[in-house]
């Protein structure tokens, strides 16, 4: 019987020690007293403590729910720190507490204002206007033609008249900075009128202003992807997906940025990596996944040119760059590329063209000048002594293909091998074709002649000639060696 008496009250005994507990909480809040909690909660708001301040203004409601003060102040906490929506209810509370409190009836009617509530806004201010109150009269008018403004700026909208509209919502704006409904017309005008980045600034306090604001968050990340800015976009969707995960619009879309930007960055990867036949592959794609964005495809083709530019594959870099150029026809990095492809070529008057056409944009990086100098230097010298064209090879040839050309017209032009009046020839041309390989097979000698300076000129090298087969002043006698 005992046991069965003591299983029946187990439950009870708990519920009860609960309860003591609880009631201990209460009375603990009780002993501090709600004038001390209101006292210490007026100083924490004075030293800019506000969540210390509105932890005590929460235990005197706790502790007196009927004292309109408490919710007075903590409405004030609320707007000191920017939650003017919680601060709402507390006003409302306030006034059915005290129905004359005419400083909660002006507070309250200023945030409807803000929030574009000018229905219940005009309520409050008339009714302050009608016991002569002065800033409910002053408020009063203006509130009163925001009311028509409104009406004329979604009138506007409804009509395109996009540009119209947008100064006047700008106005209506500065008197009501929380109105969801006249910051979306206007980002809607800016989206119309090709300005997303305004039209971002106008939503993103929409996802503050409402709840679960998926609406605000998709359409934020769908204005950054049309400005080719796929890291934003991605984070504004996974806000999105945050708040919804199954949502049937924020999900595909997540996926495609997904996809986009992963192909973007693998190809820049091995592009920098030099691995240019698979980064072409990997732009390539990613104008498969979006061709028709802008920044996207101009990206796209903008890369798979300088990939080209550098593998020297001359047709499909006209092509590629060709068609970047098109899209923008100062676009630095097309404009170098075609351009040292056209090096290549030795078309140095058309790299120069295209050098200068990238240089007269307003901003161009280092590069353009560097290119266009060293094009003018390369034309310059093609009017004098070219080593690549003595030796016939391309500008690209490998070591190994210039040192096999050399020795074939080494031999063809030896003078040994010729006499009379063609000897005075060979003699010359065995002498350019010696200082072309000289030059070509010497990296560093190279570099400076690639670059535009001709490192035997001694007109450029500020000295004497450093490269003579022969000996200065010396006669010479040719043995060459079939064997």
């Amino acid at each position: 019987m005992q046991k069965i008496l003591t299983d029946y009250f187990r439950p009870l005994l708990v519920i009860y020690f609960s309860l003591d507990l609880t009631l201990k909480d209460v009375v603990a809040s009780a002993e501090l007293g709600v004038e001390k909690h209101l006292e210490l909660g007026k100083q924490f708001l004075a030293q800019g403590q506000l969540n210390d301040a509105l932890h005590h203004y929460d235990e005197a409601i706790r502790g007196d729910p009927l004292n309109y003060l408490s919710y007075f102040k903590r409405a004030t906490v609320y707007l000191a720190i920017g939650r003017a929506k919680s601060a709402l209810p507390d006003l409302n509370k306030v006034i059915q507490l005290k129905p004359d409190f005419k400083q909660a009836k002006m507070e309250r009617g200023n945030i409807l204002l803000k929030l574009g509530k000018l229905t219940d806004a005009l309520d409050d201010f008339e009714s302050l206007a009608a016991i002569g109150h002065p800033d409910g009269q002053s408020q009063l008018e203006v509130a009163r033609p925001i009311v028509t403004f409104m009406e004329e700026a979604r009138h506007l909208v409804e009509n395109n008249n996009y540009d119209e509209a947008i100064p006047l919502l700008t106005d209506i704006i500065e008197k009501c900075p929380w109105s969801v409904e006249m910051r979306e017309l206007r980002a809607r005008c800016y989206e119309y009128t090709g300005d997303f980045h305004s039209a971002i600034l106008d939503l993103r306090p929409t996802t503050k202003l409402v709840s679960d604001n998926t609406a605000a968050h998709l359409k934020i990340s769908h204005l950054h992807y049309h400005l080719g800015e796929a890291e934003e976009s991605l984070r504004e969707i996974r806000e999105c997906l945050r708040l919804d995960p199954d949502h049937q619009l924020c999900y595909p879309h997540y996926k495609k940025v997904k996809k986009l930007q992963k192909q973007l960055k693998g190809g820049e990867d091995l592009k920098n990596e030099q691995r240019f036949e698979e980064a072409i592959e990997k732009f390539q794609a990613a104008l498969t996944t979006e061709s028709s964005i802008y920044h996207y495809k101009l990206t796209s083709y903008v890369k798979i040119c300088e990939c080209y530019s550098k593998l020297n594959m001359f047709d499909e870099t006209l092509e590629w760059c060709g068609k970047a150029i098109e899209m923008d026809q100062h676009n630095a990095d097309a404009l170098c590329a075609r351009a040292e492809a056209y090096i290549t070529q030795e078309m140095f008057e058309e790299a120069i063209h295209d050098y200068q056409t990238a240089k007269d944009s307003d901003h161009h990086p280092q590069k353009v000048d560097d290119g266009l100098n060293r094009a003018q230097k390369l034309l310059k010298q093609s009017q004098k002594r070219d080593y690549y064209k003595i030796l016939g090879v391309k500008r690209t040839a490998s070591k190994q293909e210039i040192t096999k050309a050399y020795r074939k017209l080494a031999k063809e032009w030896h003078p040994d091998r010729h006499s009379g009046a063609d000897k005075e020839k060979a003699e010359k041309k065995f002498v350019d074709i010696a200082a072309a390989k000289e030059v070509l097979t010497d990296p560093e000698k190279r570099e400076k002649f690639d670059n535009g300076e001709d490192p035997l000129d001694p007109e450029e090298q500020h000295g004497p000639n450093p490269f003579n087969p022969f000996g200065a002043g010396q006669g010479f006698t040719f043995k060459f060696h079939f064997g």
